[in-house]
């Protein structure tokens, strides 16, 4: 597809899902359910519901993301009862890691609940093979064969869930090649993932993971990387997942370093530091990071990939404070 009808087409349908309103690593049991069931027929109010009525009627000014599992003590197992809890509490929007690894049946009922809540479908892991083994910096051609294939797949995956954004992992470094042949191996991979999505309109988001502290010996570990690639593959379908947490950690300054690569950030996935849990629990001002995001006129989803600092039905409700508090100005 050419790249002015793909731009063109991708801003008509942001504009038709603003119209209609209101997408992890943590993946819910698997005895959960997903079987649909009207409103009236869900369970009663329990205490946490009537405790953050509330928050029903706020309106966040970005679109926050919850996944699987964070609210499992306040909404139940079931899959599409945890949607539905989101969308009381005012969230907008809702990630999934682990949405190309489910049945396809699950696929299509958390596709379908998601239209009827309203909530817009966020990231998903689009590749298999993004940890343990040099996948993109090696020029491997069946590792390359690999992620390729996964891509494919992961276009039916989006069409079922009616997702845009499908995160990329882009594997360890290969130590015997200098880093611009292990870059330059990533372009092409990506060069060919980018002609598999584009006539879809659908975007793979590049993640740099820190080495510090969870990832190390990965390939893509900053943001000015993930930049410089982007730039090379020059596809409006290879974009930037800017991971706070993982950020802060890499490199900080964080707002200023947002800015520099900005043209190329598409998605955005939280969690304070140290502790990955909830904004509000570590060092980073989140408010003042939102307030940024939101006056630069981000209107893309902000993923929830944290943890709870607190268990049980408590700790899911300081979420929620928490994301009410940070999201207040």
């Amino acid at each position: 597809m050419e790249r002015r009808e793909f731009i063109k087409n991708s801003a008509a349908a942001t504009a038709i899902a603003a119209a209609a309103g209101p997408g992890s690593a943590f993946a819910a049991p698997s005895n959960e359910t997903t079987s649909p069931k009207p409103a009236s027929a869900s369970r009663p109010e329990n205490g946490a519901e009537v405790a953050s009525r509330g928050s029903r009627q706020h309106r966040f000014k970005l679109n926050y993301a919850p996944h699987f599992g964070m609210f499992r003590n306040s909404a139940g197992e079931d899959r599409l009862d945890q949607l539905r809890f989101m969308a009381d509490q005012g969230f907008t929007a809702f990630e999934d890691n682990n949405m190309r690894a489910r049945p396809i049946e699950q696929q299509n009922a958390i596709g379908r609940e998601l239209e009827r809540l309203g909530l817009q479908m966020g990231v998903f892991v689009a590749n298999s093979n993004g940890f343990g083994e040099p996948s993109f910096s090696s020029g491997d051609e069946d590792m390359r064969a690999q992620f390729l294939a996964d891509c494919r797949t992961s276009v039916e995956v989006a069409k079922r869930v009616n997702a845009t954004w499908m995160t990329v992992v882009m594997g360890d470094l290969s130590p015997r090649l200098e880093m611009d042949y292990q870059t330059a191996n990533a372009i092409e991979s990506l060069r060919r993932a980018a002609e598999i999505f584009e006539p879809h309109g659908l975007v793979m988001v590049l993640e740099p993971l820190n080495p510090f502290r969870n990832h190390p010996g990965m390939f893509l570990a900053k943001v000015p990387h993930a930049y410089m690639i982007c730039r090379a593959v020059d596809s409006p379908s290879c974009k930037i997942l800017f991971d706070i947490y993982h950020q802060q950690i890499t490199e900080g300054n964080l707002i200023p370093n947002m800015d520099i690569a900005w043209d190329e950030i598409a998605y955005f996935q939280v969690g304070d530091n140290p502790g990955r849990n909830e904004p509000t629990t570590g060092e980073i001002n989140y408010k003042s990071v939102f307030r940024h995001i939101h006056q630069k006129g981000f209107t893309g989803v902000v993923g929830m990939e944290h943890g709870n600092s607190i268990r049980g039905i408590e700790g899911e409700q300081a979420v929620i404070q928490a994301y009410l508090e940070v999201d207040d100005f």
